[in-house]
């Protein structure tokens, strides 16, 4: 078609200009002198503070240039990071005694201490931080109850009983909380640094330190994000890029020509490329533990209080139809909201395969509930707003989803409407939307990752939707039934199919992700949950040839 076409020719040309742009400026963004990692990035962070984000690009690079009490490894399990080893856990797993390494330090040379896990933790459950993942600290003592108001923040269950040493306590023992540990929202920071710029904390590169094995020396927003390595970092002799350069760039064919030109060594291609590189040793697919879904909003939306009607959407697309034609990078449907990989069930096997899920696709369903749902509202025609990102793929999923609705259930027409990335996440927050094209990753190893944030009033959930007996079945979930694995599990079963037989919310993929990915580079760890990488321990191997990934003939 002339769309695609124009595209083609389009990418090329962009890709022309912004090396072009980069070799006028001194030291352009896709210089690949020395160790250098250069990454094409579909959207920008939000923030460089961590009380503050909740979008995986803000959390990955939070993995480079802050570091938590302990880190991931390749396998997403816990190592000491800023702790010297491992916890000292009391008898009844609540009380824990971490040591800190002496040797942490800021990039401004202060030194990492207990005091600044302390603080922050506590910046974190404050109700005047309007934290959206305070939440996730709800396991700590006193936690909840400050977030709400009820009780002062200096009441949380956090101590710095001197420099080195943290203690903190939790309402109960959980197995998998030193693998929590390692988010985001737990990592340090630097009082002195925090109550100087205030409100404009983490706005720039400047208004932030960081303790991690890289810092931010640039954050233009919307353009690129340059890393270089921080010769503060108590590991820095195992850092081997010297540079990490992010580009934003929304329009993923442009990647793909920004990577033909050897202008970058990472970037996501699109569905219709992937043909084209299929023979590439640069081509890597991978299946993240992610799903995305549609958020539909019965808060401000009349039509959405009909439990019928929101069923009839979670069963109007062909989601086999859409990882294979739309996004063709190694997506997978998805009829549950628990994404595979995850976490295990006590057999062993994947948790996401025990879920009964009402919402698979099924257009003479669909038609039934969409029947009940006309009967009961006393209307034939609807007209929703699908809020999406401002991407050229977006909208290629946006159109899928709107094409499949409206053949399916005849009388409801879906508006399309694109908005940069920020823009969309804050209607979401505001719920002002009608539909939302939205996407969940795991923090922590466990099905209370994705479950929790649709309890009531939760501040990821945005759906108006609330249901107590669903509240109840997770309250268990963390606490009386942490010691009955069986129960526990079924329990979790049972919650996550209330949830989908309500359908807040209707599951479409589960987010894979085909990349163009430099053979020279070594070493880059992927993660299932938390931040997406860790470039610690990346190095560039120029001995290995870019364009058949193997070793250069002397």
């Amino acid at each position: 078609m002339k769309t695609r076409r124009t595209l083609k020719i389009f990418a090329p040309l962009l890709a022309a200009v912004l090396v072009l742009s980069a070799c006028g400026s001194g030291e352009g963004i896709y210089d690949d002198k020395g160790q250098v990692f250069r990454k094409v990035i579909p959207q920008d962070m939000s923030s460089l503070d961590t009380a503050k984000v909740t979008d995986a690009v803000s959390f990955d690079t939070f993995n480079q240039v802050y570091e938590g009490l302990y880190v991931l490894d390749g396998n997403d399990k816990a190592q000491p990071g800023v702790a010297k080893g491992k916890p000292k856990i009391s008898e009844d797993g609540k009380t824990w005694t971490v040591k800190l390494r002496e040797d942490a330090k800021w990039s401004n040379g202060d030194p990492v201490t207990a005091h600044d896990f302390e603080f922050a933790w506590k910046r974190v459950v404050d109700p005047d931080t309007a934290s959206e993942y305070a939440y996730i600290m709800y396991d700590l003592k006193n936690a909840e109850d400050i977030n709400i108001g009820e009780k002062k923040p200096n009441e949380l269950g956090v101590k710095a009983l001197d420099d080195h040493t943290l203690q903190f306590e939790l309402t109960k023992p959980l197995p998998y909380f030193k693998e929590m540990l390692a988010f985001g929202t737990f990592m340090p920071q630097n009082e002195k640094v925090v109550k100087k710029y205030g409100e404009r904390y983490g706005t720039n590169e400047d208004k932030a330190v960081y303790n991690g094995p890289f810092k931010v020396k640039e954050w233009a927003v919307e353009d690129k994000i340059l890393l270089v390595k921080n010769d503060k970092y108590w590991d820095k002799d195992v850092v081997k890029l010297d540079k990490i350069n992010y580009k934003v760039l929304k329009d993923q064919q442009a990647g793909a020509s920004l990577y033909d030109t050897k202008s970058v060594d990472d970037t996501l291609i699109t569905a219709e490329q992937v043909e084209k590189y299929k023979d590439d040793p640069a081509l890597k697919k991978r299946l993240l533990a992610a799903t995305f879904f549609l958020k539909l909003n019965q808060g401000t939306v009349p039509a959405f209080k009909d439990k019928h009607m929101r069923l009839a959407l979670g069963q109007a697309v062909d989601k086999e139809a859409y990882v294979n034609a739309v996004l063709n990078n190694g997506s997978e449907p998805s009829d549950g909201f628990t994404s595979k990989a995850t976490a295990k069930a006590p057999d062993d096997s994947d948790f996401a395969d025990q879920i009964d899920s009402p919402l698979v696709y099924n257009p003479e369903k669909a038609k039934e509930n969409y029947e009940k749902a006309k009967e009961a509202l006393g209307e034939d025609t609807f007209t929703f707003k699908l809020n999406t990102e401002d991407t050229p793929a977006s909208k290629v999923s946006a159109e899928f989803i709107k094409a499949q609705i409206e053949k399916n259930l005849p009388g409801v027409t879906i508006k399309i409407q694109q908005l940069p990335f920020k823009q969309r996440i804050a209607r979401e927050q505001s719920e002002n939307y009608d539909i939302s094209l939205s996407g969940w990753g795991p923090d922590y190893p466990d099905p209370l990752t994705f479950l929790n944030i649709m309890t009531t009033g939760n501040s990821s959930n945005n759906t108006g939707w609330g249901n107590k007996e669903y509240d109840k079945m997770l309250k268990d979930s963390n606490g009386a039934l942490l010691q009955k694995e069986e129960e526990r599990n079924q329990t979790l079963i049972d919650a996550e199919e209330l949830l989908l037989n309500n359908a807040p919310i209707t599951p479409i993929y589960q987010k894979g992700e085909a990349h163009l990915t430099n053979p020279q580079v070594k070493n880059l760890q992927y993660h299932n949950i938390g931040g997406d990488t860790t470039l610690k321990y990346v190095y560039i191997d120029k001995s290995i040839d870019r364009e058949t990934g193997k070793k250069k003939e002397k």
